[in-house]
C-alpha cells in the first residue's frame, strides 16, 4: 500500500506543471472522497442497480 506522501507525489507527477494550488486541492479532495466511499462500500456493503431503481422508482422519470 502506498503512503499518503507517495500518493501525493504520484498526483503531482500526473498534473501539468502550470497547475494551481486549487487544482491540487481539488484532486486531493476527490481522491479522499473516492477512497472513503470505497471503504464504506467494503464495510457496509453495496446494493444492486435493480435495488436502487426499485427504491428510487417514485422519483425516476420514465
Amino acid at each position: 500500500m502506498n503512503t499518503t506522501k507517495e500518493k501525493v507525489q504520484s498526483l503531482l507527477n500526473q498534473l501539468p506543471d502550470d497547475c494551481s494550488i486549487e487544482d491540487i486541492q481539488y484532486h486531493l479532495y476527490v481522491i479522499e472522497k473516492v477512497s472513503r466511499g470505497l471503504e464504506a462500500a467494503d464495510i457496509e456493503g453495496v446494493i444492486t442497480q435493480e435495488e436502487v431503481e426499485k427504491r428510487l422508482s417514485k422519483w425516476l422519470i420514465k
